[in-house]
């Protein structure tokens, strides 16, 4: 069975079919993916399956990650927070980082991009990349997975004149989108049902992952998993348990996560979250390895509360997964969280820890409700955040992209 097929037991056939019909009108086209690191964070878990899939489908697609130092990755987690409204001032000197590591990273990819019939630029890491590829032939696209919604002034204006030349972008909602001379597209990310991350898992093994990191077996547990940053308000979670916990004296709390290799701040933020947690032996904060995707699926499943309070979201994959294990999810009223999360229904948004207490006390209280909403979200997952419904809105872009001047589109093959 090929991966494609493979999907048809949870999306359908249908939509496989219309993958395929897709498919057949892109067939040998060059794609180009960049982005600026293979593991860690969510946009390199949505490349790890859309790159094969497109091939599957018979596109020549390739995943390329640029490379830089650690002042390039200082200026680039400046803008990731300025862009997510953090006033935020970047020194002449690393925007220079940026832009000659750009630079010298177009120096080896220019062959590959300027070749290709579609780049999709990922994120404003290898932003500036066009400008060093004058040659091309294709088609450029930007897609940002921030929230742009209210970003500092000073650096969307810098980082604006290297997207205003693309052909398209994609943002992940509407109030993310920055007005720009070109077509803008919204397509929300998703998961991947059938990775390790999110398959089925068989209970003896669940049971187990408590065991391994000394979890209560049969104890009310709320989990955030999440990278240690500062807009994922892991801080902000401890005390939301804190609260929950004069009313459940049994209650556990896990935060799970790691790092992405581009992100500088990491290590500042694991150790307050450390200092908040102040030994408290019912706090488990787990440092995991950017692979460790079973454990984090085991971890979700075990949960009865999968919290994700962040304060600024582009999306939130750790909510779409914990509301596909069947868990309702309070989570920070920011971002593509509203997108999942529809309050009382499959989880509630907040956007105090006061509020995140105040739901998780009314959920543990009243079990029923609490796994009708979770069984809620698992099927709003199924029918709105799942990967074949994502490349299918990528190839239908593609499309639009290649085929936007002619009058009409044979569905079996190019016109």
């Amino acid at each position: 069975m090929s991966l494609i097929e493979s999907y048809a037991a949870v999306a359908g056939e249908d939509v496989i079919d219309h993958l395929r019909q897709l498919g057949n009108l892109l067939k040998g086209i060059k794609v180009v993916h960049v982005n600026s690191t293979r593991v860690g964070g969510g946009v390199a878990e949505i490349l790890d399956k859309l790159v094969p899939l497109k091939g599957e489908l018979g596109l020549d697609v390739r995943w390329e990650v640029i490379q830089g130092d650690g002042k390039f990755y200082e200026c680039t987690k400046k803008f990731h927070n300025a862009l997510q409204g953090k006033s935020s001032p970047i020194s002449d000197s690393l925007l220079t980082a940026y832009e000659n590591t750009n630079v010298q990273n177009a120096e080896e990819l220019r062959p590959i991009l300027e070749e290709a019939d579609i780049v999709v630029i990922h994120d404003p890491q290898p932003l500036p990349l066009l400008k060093s590829c004058p040659n091309r032939k294709g088609k450029w696209i930007w897609r940002c997975h921030i929230d742009l919604s209210h970003p500092y002034r000073p650096v969307w204006k810098y980082l604006r004149k290297f997207a205003v030349d693309y052909d398209a972008s994609i943002f992940s909602l509407a109030d993310f989108a920055q007005p720009l001379p070109h077509t803008q597209y919204l397509i929300p990310p998703s998961i991947d049902p059938l990775s390790d991350k999110n398959k089925d898992l068989d209970e003896d093994f669940v049971k187990n992952i408590r065991q391994v990191f000394n979890i209560r077996q049969d104890t009310p547990m709320m989990l955030q998993v999440s990278r240690f940053d500062r807009f994922k308000d892991p801080v902000g979670v401890i005390q939301a348990y804190r609260l929950v916990k004069k009313f459940a004296p049994s209650l556990q709390l896990v935060l799970a996560g790691g790092g992405a290799t581009d992100d500088p701040e990491g290590e500042a933020v694991f150790a307050e979250v450390n200092a908040e947690a102040g030994g408290d032996p019912d706090i488990r904060i787990l440092r995991l390895d950017p692979d460790a995707h079973v454990i984090i699926n085991a971890l979700q499943r075990t949960a009865d509360i999968v919290m994700q309070k962040s304060v600024r979201e582009g999306f939130g994959l750790t909510v779409t997964e914990g509301m596909w294990k069947g868990k309702p999810v309070i989570g920070g009223n920011a971002g593509g969280i509203r997108l999942q999360v529809i309050n009382h229904h499959t989880g509630f948004l907040v956007s105090t820890p006061e509020g995140a207490a105040l739901r998780a006390r009314y959920l543990l209280q009243r079990p029923e409700k609490l796994h009708e909403m979770g069984r809620k979200a698992k099927e709003f997952v199924r029918q709105n955040f799942l990967n074949t419904r994502n490349i299918r809105e990528y190839l239908t872009l593609m499309v639009a992209l290649i085929y936007g001047g002619e009058d009409r589109i044979e569905l079996n093959g190019r016109s």
